[in-house]
């Protein structure tokens, strides 16, 4: 067995941390987005109505991103987390997509953007341990 170069435990390092990094971020988001969408606080509240959803969406959806941060951030459960990663996804692509077409609140765009890409960053830097079927190899 090969012994590990000093570049490749300093690669592996940053990997990590920008795994973890990007990882805190979206589950930090989900998780407080998540609480404001079930208490239905009257800024969200006010937003989503504005975007032409209904109110009683914000508890489906604020319920389905707090399980996905706890998704993300428990051990092991590799389809969980793959299904939590799509649903992340999913949900800032389509609130970036409700906010370009109404016009409404477009600022807010560049802050989905990037959570979008810590999505991304965060499913591609995953550990193996965190990964589904054949990819968990690499």
């Amino acid at each position: 067995m090969k012994p590990i170069s000093g570049s490749a435990r300093r690669r592996a390092r940053v990997r990590a941390a920008g795994y973890w990094t990007a990882t805190a971020a979206v589950a930090a988001e989900l998780a407080v987005g998540g609480v404001w969408d079930i208490a239905r606080i009257p800024y969200v509240r006010d937003l989503v109505t504005h975007l032409g959803y209904p109110s009683y969406f914000l508890v489906l959806l604020g319920t389905w991103k707090v399980l996905g941060a706890i998704a993300l951030l428990v051990p092991r459960r590799a389809l969980v987390k793959e299904w939590a990663y799509a649903g992340a996804f999913y949900t800032y692509t389509a609130a970036a997509v409700s906010h370009l077409t109404t016009g409404y609140a477009v600022g807010e765009v560049w802050v989905l953007s990037t959570m979008t890409a810590l999505t991304a960053v965060s499913w591609a830097l995953r550990p193996s341990g965190r990964r589904t079927g054949r990819l968990a190899a690499r």
